[in-house]
């Protein structure tokens, strides 16, 4: 059980880091609000970095990508590594704009900032609830996926991994809010690095180095190799995934939020630098092994596999534990951002805007934190026998919400004539057709469905726009006059 030592104690180490945090929070000094769900805007530049890097990376990253590559190759670590400007592309598009506007309308989440932009409730509440339903459905699936690895790794039934794991995500992420979130993912990023470092030179030297590597791949399959796989990797699906990793994860609520917690434009120049490096760096080693893998464990049937068969057949156990550390980071950081995300949507944008507008502080407190632990237990109570249907809404959350949020996001932020219909329209459209594409197959020469969910919810847009009324005098000058 040495295996269980690093992962116990990384647990302790973030209950530790949310109760130092809760300390912050309550000592009378700070509103509320501003730290619970955004940190006081006071994120520097590697936390920014750290905290953006981890929302977005998930366990597909650790897990299920590996696995891929497993399966096709080189082809496939070339694909993920599209992945490499996500917080340059998040940051250098939406960081200083939406940085500057956050602070002119003292506002917290995405919603706040469709709110101000649009000043219409359809778009308020239809925002919150598509962003709710994609929220619930990834964490449900995250809470899983955590559970199991737990269970795989330690031998321990899935019903105590669930319980240890939720028990600690929910905790710190109720009482330390977003800076918790924040610094949590920071420290967890670090542990993605170390954990696939670790892994990644283990395997290099069981292997012989590099050249031996792949030149035991090419004699056994010499597609693996190629950039193409073979022919496995269409060209359609390829320039697919510049749009539905690259371009469209502007769009995504969870990483865009952060470009309002940041502290100022230096720190934003240096999480542009050190996310761009490190997602680039996770990406290339994590998608390597799983290639790796090939040579050095062939004969795994079920790609999903490859990397924790990997870590506990080659790794002491006390590194194998540190090296789990790593997929469970990743999942945790997904985790807790969608949870603190959750109680924003319905503590700020839904109860405050439409059922209590001015609620005491103290009442704030109390329904924050119990919002926070209620979705907890309901996502845990889910995760116990997780219904088909939100598994299957998890499928969908990535592209999902990219479809409704998009066109209202970037089109608010750089299109003067952009409104409320255009918005409602898109949101509708997108998330629509998506989902229709999606179940009845449908595909347009071959590209993934959120490349043409893409550009019709554009036209869309700019149609409803066009059909609709022009924006007020004040709400220009709030958003272009920066």
């Amino acid at each position: 059980m040495l295996i269980l030592l690093p992962i116990i104690l990384y647990l302790f180490l973030m209950l530790g880091v949310a109760w130092k945090v809760n300390k912050i929070k309550n000592n009378g000094e700070v509103n509320f609000m501003e730290e619970y769900f955004i940190g006081s805007r006071n994120m520097g530049g590697f936390v920014l970095a750290m905290t953006i890097i981890a929302t977005y990376i998930g366990a597909s990253s650790f897990i299920g990508g590996p696995g891929v590559a497993y399966k096709l190759g080189l082809g496939w670590v070339l694909l993920a590594c599209i992945q490499t400007p996500t917080a340059f592309l998040t940051l250098g598009i939406l960081g200083k704009r939406l940085a500057i506007i956050s602070r002119k309308i003292g506002g917290l989440t995405i919603t706040d900032l469709l709110r101000a932009r649009y000043k219409n409730d359809i778009v308020v509440i239809l925002g919150s609830v598509i962003m709710l339903v994609f929220f619930i459905g990834t964490v449900v699936a995250n809470f899983v996926g955590g559970a199991r690895l737990f269970e795989s790794v330690t031998g321990l039934p899935y019903i105590v991994g669930l319980i240890i794991f939720s028990f600690v995500i929910i905790t710190y992420t109720t009482i330390g809010g977003f800076r918790a979130v924040a610094l949590t993912d920071a420290i967890q990023g670090g542990v993605m690095l170390i954990a696939s470092g670790i892994l990644f030179v283990t395997l290099l030297k069981t292997g012989g180095g590099m050249e031996n590597i792949m030149r035991t791949i090419e004699h056994t399959n010499p597609a693996l190799l190629t950039p193409d796989s073979g022919g496995a990797i269409a060209k359609p699906f390829i320039l697919s995934f510049w749009m539905l990793v690259g371009v469209a994860i502007l769009g995504l609520p969870a990483t865009s939020v952060r470009c309002m917690g940041f502290k100022d434009s230096k720190s934003m120049h240096n999480a542009m630098i050190i996310g761009t490096s490190v997602v680039g760096i996770l990406m290339l080693i994590m998608h390597l092994i799983g290639v790796m893998g090939v040579a050095i464990l062939p004969g795994i049937t079920i790609g999903d596999k490859i990397i924790p068969t990997l870590a506990i057949s080659k790794l002491h156990p006390i590194l194998a534990g540190v090296f789990i550390g790593g997929p469970l980071a990743a999942i945790m950081s997904t985790v807790d951002s969608f949870l603190i995300l959750s109680s924003a949507t319905i503590v700020k944008d839904l109860y405050i805007n439409y059922i209590n507008p001015n609620p005491g502080d103290r009442k704030i407190k109390k329904l924050s934190l119990f919002t926070s632990l209620f979705i907890g237990i309901i996502v845990f109570l889910l995760s116990l026998d997780p219904p088909d249907l939100l598994v299957w809404i998890n499928l969908f959350a990535l592209a999902g919400q990219e479809a409704a949020f998009f066109c209202p996001i970037i089109m608010g932020l750089y299109w003067k004539r952009a409104n409320a219909l255009g918005a409602i329209s898109s949101m509708i459209f997108g998330v629509a057709s998506y989902i229709y594409f999606s179940v009845f197959k449908i595909t347009f020469s071959g590209l993934h469905q959120i490349v043409p969910v893409i550009i019709m919810s554009l036209i869309v847009f700019i149609l409803g726009s066009l059909f609709g009324e022009k924006p007020d005098d004040e709400t220009i000058d709030i958003f272009f006059n920066l």
